[in-house]
């Protein structure tokens, strides 16, 4: 099951996570506009997808609680590759499965190469060769 927290839109900086619509953003800005005479401070948030990379700007009350994921970083040893997949074992779990590798690694990922993926909503993602 996936692990979420939940966090006042207020309090939100730039770098941090968050999920609308069922998917998880990292914050790029935040805009937070004063109280006006008739209504609550609004911010306005604009993200990116950490999977596919999609951009989203959403205004919301800040007061308002919105859905913050708890990403876990893990390391794992790559045991195959095939094409633009890597069959790998978790460092700790000794689990293994298949992981997309992301354009920009292609180069660098090697059998037998540690590499750094993240487990975001259930899914799990390359992010950097160690």
């Amino acid at each position: 099951m996936s692990e979420t927290k939940q966090e006042s839109a207020g309090s939100l900086k730039p770098g941090k996570y968050v999920i609308f619509d069922g998917v998880a953003y990292s914050v790029k800005s935040i805009d937070i506009s004063k109280t006006g005479k008739h209504g609550s401070t609004k911010c306005r948030i604009e993200a990116v997808a950490l999977i596919d990379g999609r951009k989203i700007v959403k205004i919301l009350p800040s007061s308002d609680n919105i859905e913050v994921p708890i990403i876990g970083k893990r390391s794992a040893q790559v045991l195959s590759i095939s094409n633009d997949t890597a069959n790998v074992m978790d460092s700790e779990t000794y689990e293994t499965f298949d992981l997309k590798i992301p354009e920009e690694l292609k180069d660098s990922v090697k059998e037998g190469s540690e590499v750094l993926y993240w487990t975001i909503l259930g899914d799990k993602v390359m992010k950097q060769v160690k």
